[in-house]
């Protein structure tokens, strides 16, 4: 009998097919081969490893970091963490992530550590980011890594948990989506450029459910660094993940990284081998296509709260008219009178009161050399307050040192600063004031993301830097020569700072090392009963509050000024914050609906404008809404990440898409009557037992939620599985278990070997079980 043969497949179909432990019914158990942990989202998960008496299984496929809320001043007179933050909340989270790490034998760059920089920036720095490979971090910009071609997203803190205590994540597969890009960048256009326009076409939940390949003779003529601000912001489209086929521009870029295999090894040869043979088969079958010529891609600019509210800069801002579906009207409306702007204005009539140049977006050495072309002999306006330069990695600040960025920067009058996050998200002193407007390199624009009452404009480095010396948004190509193009591919680096730096076994020790005693770690008691079960979620009645309100961010649902917890608890009182309470007050907005009776005791959440929890992978949203009493949210539509954080806390996120049937219920919670949820037989019923809407639910999740299962207790059930795939991925793919790049500094292989797993768990005493 012949062979089957294999249908084609994309790219995220190779990857995804090829981390498999095991499917039933659309569930796989997927193996993740790197893991990123930095300080926010990090505490709870290794709690709940604690109180589980849990190891974590792989140490060797985690690296952490300190990067959020660290603050970016100077560092020359540090010491120790606990005296270098001021901030009390900062300062702990930062030491929680040090103690855990000791106590979890992992890897960590810490603030005293030249390679310490934003988790999406050191992964690929260092080559533990490599094509083909699964990359997982508890922040949504994950999706970074997918432009060397490996599958990466953001996952919640439980998540993180399941990660760190299995090296597993149950998941669904994703469908296909095409972004091919054609043609040749304009000068002054960038990859920020590319990407802002695409999400401009798609919107925010353009690519919900989907994996978008970037595609197109555009984008193969990009460097490594220009594909990762692409691939960063495609979490802003909706996605779940972006990603671009690895080619020689991508071996390129890992030669001689401390954590890729060795060039000269049997190792690369073979990785290369593999590599090669990732990209989608010509006649691979897309859920979805978007086709974009360059010569349609200007300098863009956004002028709203949302990274789809875009226009080229020599456009115009616009006005509610400008829109024929009746919640863009809403939310160009809502956008408008919070960022301040007027319909019609152009947009280069937008004066700027500060100017951040840094994020995982572009914080690395090609952005900060194409800013630097652009105010090199220039000043920096009179009326900036502010104008920063936030290196991405405390190499990235090397190298521009070395290179002489960091003076044209400081002469022209910008401030040069340490790595960190910074004002991406405002969560350490970088902030804006309420009313400043930003020019800024970033990612999101929402509502109070770079601080309370901020108003955002992203914008690529050079348009930033522009903006910068003109003092209003500006057009990068009145004050550049005529021949700059960025991210056309940047030259290699001259310096080899990440090569330097790994130059004994102490500094060796401190990038990736095995644990004193390398072997497998058992529990010390039994884990049966202790993994975090949840409370059963059969039928669920109370009040349900109205929202009438598209893309309901989560920086919305819960401002990141909260996000400084070690707990999962006590977020109810920040649940919508910025509109409960009256700026700058706690007094309470009388208008908003969670402070009128009898929403105040709402146990559900009616959300009839789309894409609800869009936004970041911060599990403290659904945290926010449970500790407020919130169990059940019902919308159109629901961001992805949102949607798989809500099931992990015992919620259950309801899709409704039929308008009538949702408007029927949202006419029942404006009406201040009780509704009633029946998971069970799928069914919302108002007060008096009439229907008014059936919901689909996935059969699994809809079995956990009935039967208070956590990921993790099933996923216990799984040991052998999960071992059968650690021996193939060390047969035929050994390059992950890094004897390559440590054979010439260690004896033996670096891998460490796998935590057993009890296969004792929640099921057994359930008596419940714990197939898919």
């Amino acid at each position: 009998m012949p062979s089957a043969v294999r249908p084609p497949r994309t790219l995220y179909d190779k990857v995804f097919e090829d981390h498999i432990v095991d499917e039933k019914d659309g569930n796989v158990l997927l193996y993740i081969d790197r893991h990123l942990v930095h300080e926010v989202t990090s505490p709870q998960a290794f709690e709940g490893l604690r109180n589980a008496s849990r190891k974590v299984r792989r140490p060797d496929c985690t690296l952490a970091t300190v990067d959020h809320n660290i603050p970016t001043a100077s560092r020359k007179n540090l010491t120790t963490t606990e005296k270098f933050i001021d901030e009390a909340d900062s300062r702990t989270q930062c030491m929680t992530l040090e103690e855990n790490v000791k106590a979890f034998d992992l890897t960590y760059f810490g603030l005293d550590d030249k390679r310490q920089g934003i988790v999406h920036i050191i992964g690929p720095e260092q080559g533990f980011t490599l094509p083909g490979t699964t990359v997982v971090c508890g922040d949504s910009h994950t999706s970074t890594h997918g432009a060397f071609g490996a599958l990466a997203f953001g996952i919640g803190t439980s998540e993180v948990e399941h990660v760190l205590a299995t090296q597993t994540l149950i998941t669904t597969r994703s469908k296909n989506m095409k972004v091919q890009v054609d043609g040749e960048l304009a000068p002054g256009v960038s990859s920020k450029d590319i990407i802002l326009h695409v999400i401009g076409i798609i919107g925010t939940a353009g690519g919900t459910g989907c994996v978008i390949e970037f595609c197109g003779s555009a984008i193969r003529s990009l460097s490594m660094e220009a594909r990762m601000s692409i691939c960063n912001m495609s979490i802003e489209g909706g996605a779940r993940a972006g990603m671009v086929a690895p080619d020689q521009t991508t071996f390129e870029y890992l030669k001689g990284r401390p954590l890729a295999p060795k060039t000269d090894s049997a190792e690369w040869k073979k990785a290369v081998s593999y590599w090669s043979t990732l990209k989608s088969d010509e006649d691979a079958k897309w859920d979805h296509e978007i086709f974009i010529d360059c010569k349609d891609i200007a300098p863009t600019v956004s002028w709203g709260t949302s990274p789809q509210d875009v226009v080229p800069i020599t456009g115009v801002v616009p006005g509610p008219d400008d829109f024929q579906d009746e919640d863009k009207k809403k939310s160009c409306k809502k956008a408008l009178a919070y960022m301040g702007l007027i319909a019609g204005t152009p947009m280069q009539e937008i004066p700027v009161d500060k100017v951040f140049i840094g994020s995982c977006t572009n914080a690395r050495i090609e952005d900060l050399r194409a800013a630097a072309r652009v105010v090199e002999g220039k000043k920096v306006a009179s009326n900036i307050k502010r104008a920063m330069i936030v290196p991405g990695s405390g190499l990235v600040k090397q190298q521009a040192e070395a290179e002489g960025l960091d003076k044209i920067f400081t002469d022209a009058g910008f401030e040069w600063r340490e790595a960190g996050c910074s004002m991406c998200l405002g969560m350490n002193p970088d902030i804006l004031s309420p009313g400043e407007r930003c020019a800024s390199t970033s990612n999101r624009n929402f509502e109070g993301r770079q601080g309370a009452g901020g108003r955002t404009h992203l914008m690529s480095p050079v348009m930033a830097a522009a903006a910068a010396i003109v003092g209003n948004l500006a057009d990068v190509r009145k004050l550049a020569p005529p021949s700059m193009a960025a991210d056309k591919g940047s030259p290699k680096i001259e310096l080899d700072a990440h090569m330097e730096d790994v130059s004994s076994d102490e500094d060796l020790d401190r990038i990736i090392d095995a644990p004193a005693d390398p072997v497998s770690h058992p529990p010390s008691q039994s884990t049966a009963g202790i993994s975090a079960g949840m409370p059963k979620f059969e039928t669920l009645r109370g009040y349900a509050a109205p929202m009438d309100i598209a893309n309901i961010d989560t920086d919305a649902i819960i401002p990141k000024q909260f996000l400084k917890t070690i707990k999962r608890s006590g977020l109810g009182s920040a649940l919508f914050h910025a509109w409960r309470y009256e700026p700058g007050s706690d007094n309470e907005d009388a208008s908003f609906v969670l402070n009128q009776e009898p929403y105040r005791n709402s146990k559900i959440l009616v959300c009839t404008g789309p894409n609800f929890g869009c936004g970041s992978s911060r599990e403290h949203a659904p945290w926010a809404l449970l500790d407020f009493g919130i169990k059940c949210v019902i919308a159109p539509s629901f961001g992805d990440i949102f949607f798989n954080n809500t099931f992990k806390n015992g919620m259950l996120p309801i899709r409704i898409t039929d308008s009538s049937a949702l408007n029927r219920v949202a006419d029942v919670a404006k009406a201040g009557k009780e509704v009633e949820v029946d998971l069970p037989n799928q069914v919302i019923r108002d007060a008096d037992g009439d229907e008014l809407a059936k919901f689909d639910v996935e059969e699994f999740r809809k079995h956990c939620l009935v039967n208070g299962l956590d990921d993790i207790a099933l996923t216990m059930g799984k040991v052998e599985q999960i071992e059968r795939h650690e021996a193939r991925r060390t047969r035929e793919w050994p390059w992950l278990d890094g004897s390559g790049y440590l054979a010439r500094h260690r004896k033996g292989p670096v891998k460490v070997e796998a935590v057993s797993v009890p296969k004792t768990n929640r099921g057994e005493e359930l008596k419940e079980p714990l197939e898919w």
